[in-house]
C-alpha cells in the first residue's frame, strides 16, 4: 500500500510541474516574439543552452529552474530567472514582467 501512495505522489508531482514545463518547452523550441516598447523581438534558442536576438546583436545562455527560464547575456550578464504561466503552447501570448519591466511574449 505504501508502494502504491509513493507512486500516486510522484504522478501528482510529475504531472503538476509537467504544465510549466510545457510552456518552457514550447518557448525554448520554438522560440518567441518579445513585444515591448513598441519592438517585435525575434528570439532563438537552441538545445544547447543558448540564444539570439535582434539578428545576433544579442546573444546568451538560458536554462530551466523549475517554472522559471533562467538567461544571461551580453546586454544583461547577471542571470535573471523569470516564471512562465503554465498550459501554454505555440500561437499564445502572454505578460510577463522581470526586473527589465513588462513585455508580451508570444510563442512561436
Amino acid at each position: 500500500m505504501r508502494l502504491l501512495s509513493s507512486i500516486a505522489t510522484v504522478a501528482i508531482l510529475m504531472f503538476a510541474t509537467a504544465a510549466t514545463c510545457d510552456t518552457l518547452q514550447e518557448v525554448t523550441t520554438k522560440g518567441i516574439i518579445l513585444s515591448a516598447q513598441g519592438m517585435d523581438i525575434d528570439v532563438t534558442y537552441t538545445p544547447d543552452g543558448k540564444f539570439t536576438a535582434m539578428d545576433g546583436q544579442v546573444t546568451g545562455a538560458w536554462r530551466i529552474d523549475g517554472e522559471k527560464l533562467c538567461t544571461s547575456s551580453n546586454f544583461e550578464p547577471a542571470e535573471t530567472c523569470v516564471a512562465y504561466p503554465k498550459d501554454k503552447k505555440s500561437g499564445d501570448s502572454f505578460d510577463l514582467t522581470s526586473p527589465q519591466g513588462t513585455a508580451t511574449i508570444k510563442i512561436k
